[in-house]
């Protein structure tokens, strides 16, 4: 255990430098755009965290539904795997919630989502430029909700979620 804390470690110094390194040779916006991420992901590690204490408290609660009500705990499971789309009071980012995660979308990502849901082409047409626009943009999304491929349920139910929580205008 000591030695995979030591080889992270060495792994950490190692993207440090790199990234020090990098930092003088960026202009102003390439600067912003790594503060910016940077944000994003520790926000998504503090969700994280948060996610995983909760499904550890949902997981105690659920058993003792379970055992009091005589229930199995899937029904919970089938429950909390809705997709919604919940966009700040500022209007200037989006959340993609998914069984208890969340992912942060800026608005001009979340315009770029809704004008590919509502695209031309078939069904399976639009799941694919979806789905390879978070291959190409935001990968991060395959680990909240998970999809492998165009064919996902999951990648179908959000584009309908995306068509029927925004409207584009004309």
């Amino acid at each position: 255990m000591a030695k995979a804390k030591t080889i992270k470690d060495n792994q950490h110094e190692t993207l440090v430098k790199e990234l020090k390194g990098l930092i003088p040779k960026l202009d102003s916006e390439g600067i912003a755009f790594l503060i910016e991420q940077a944000r994003v992901h520790i926000y998504n590690m503090q969700v994280d965290e948060l996610n995983k204490a909760a499904v550890a408290a949902n997981a105690a609660s659920a058993k003792a539904a379970s055992i009091s009500r005589g229930k199995s705990s899937q029904t919970a499971k089938k429950t909390s795997g809705s997709i919604s789309i919940k966009g700040t009071e500022s209007g200037s980012s989006y959340y993609l919630h998914y069984k208890n995660n969340d992912v942060m979308f800026s608005k001009d990502e979340m315009i770029r989502l809704v004008k590919i849901a509502n695209g031309d082409g078939t069904d399976l047409e639009i799941r694919e430029r979806l789905y390879n626009w978070f291959e190409r943009e935001r990968t991060d999304v395959f680990a909240v909700v998970p999809m492998q491929s165009k064919f996902d349920d999951s990648l179908k139910t959000l584009v309908s979620v995306l068509k029927k929580t925004f409207k584009l205008r004309n």
